[in-house]
């Protein structure tokens, strides 16, 4: 056995996606996807499944060495607009899952850590253009904050106690394959599935509000490909930037007018859009390219046309 992975979280936006790649990698036997509620069919009958709450350290450690884990995908969280509804419980789930991940790492029960952050560590005093890796962050969000505290948790597990933990900064993620998870990007997802079904989309972001964006097809590449890299060739230990392209609802819903010449959107900011406002317009993901090669492939109009061609489907 070259691997045995275990997921937390594999049923959410993200989870789904990379639980079928890494099986499709490594095999189906050896990638345990887990979560509180069950997943999908095909991720349910594709490989073993384990229903666990990420908080439950007991739990984890059980699984753990049932299947003699070496690594760990902890993809449990409370997204940005939800975290803000429901900020105490948002912090439990996104602090005590990571802390029970580091700690088995610390205790060597598990070899290597992935943990995903995310633009909401940066705040409204951020530099909003080419974000850089190191820079003031302020997150105004519970979300945010919660990933920064994180960040630096990950950073200190790594220094003091040698915890190969690895994390990526996540921009806002399209995809056709599953269902937005309460973020404030999400509004990139819904507003293909609203021009099929209705050609019409309000959106909650105002048409100028610039946010970096990725397809999820890239974002899954950049975590395995991060998971891959050798140990000596990462210089940061909080997390990478990872950057694609940036847009605005308005330069989307123009690329979907490309296809759907009669789509129509118009927009009503609701709470979210002072999250956005906090948030970079592009980043700056040298250190990424530098360490281990990091490089998008999709732009908008390709985004678009993998998203209309699959959700017709």
């Amino acid at each position: 056995m070259d691997k045995s992975i275990l997921i937390l979280g594999a049923c959410g936006q993200i989870g789904t996606e990379l639980t079928m790649v890494l099986r499709q990698k490594y095999g189906n036997d050896v990638v345990v996807a887990s979560d509180i509620r069950e997943g999908s069919g095909t991720l349910m009958e594709s490989g073993p499944f384990e229903l666990l709450d990420a908080t439950n350290y007991e739990a984890i450690e059980d699984v753990v060495m049932h299947y003699e884990i070496q690594e760990v995908y902890l993809m449990a969280a409370m997204l940005s607009a939800t975290a803000e509804k429901f900020p105490m419980r948002a912090w439990n789930l996104n602090m005590n899952s990571l802390f029970n991940v580091l700690n088995l790492g610390k205790d060597k029960k598990i070899d290597k850590i992935f943990w995903p952050s995310s633009i909401a560590v940066f705040g409204p005093n951020t530099p909003k253009e080419h974000t850089p890796q190191h820079t003031l962050m302020e997150p105004s969000t519970v979300y945010g904050i919660s990933k920064q505290s994180g960040e630096r948790w990950c950073e200190y597990y790594h220094k003091k106690f040698g915890v190969d933990v690895r994390s990526l900064r996540y921009p806002g993620l399209i995809s056709w394959k599953t269902s937005p998870g309460g973020g404030t990007t999400d509004y990139a997802v819904e507003i293909y599935h609203r021009a099929l079904e209705e050609k019409a989309y309000s959106c909650f972001l105002s048409e100028g509000t610039k946010l970096p964006m990725m397809y999820m097809d890239d974002a899954i590449r950049a975590t395995i490909s991060l998971m891959d890299a050798k140990a000596d060739d990462l210089t940061v230990r909080s997390s990478y930037n990872l950057g694609a392209i940036s847009f605005t609802p308005f330069e989307i819903a123009q690329s979907i007018k490309n296809h759907i010449p009669d789509f129509e959107i118009n927009y009503e900011p609701d709470f979210r859009q002072q999250i956005a406002d906090s948030w970079p317009s592009s980043i700056d993901d040298s250190m990424a390219r530098e360490d281990w090669g990091w490089k998008p492939t999709f732009d908008l109009n390709r985004i678009t046309s993998e998203m209309l061609e699959n959700l017709k489907k």
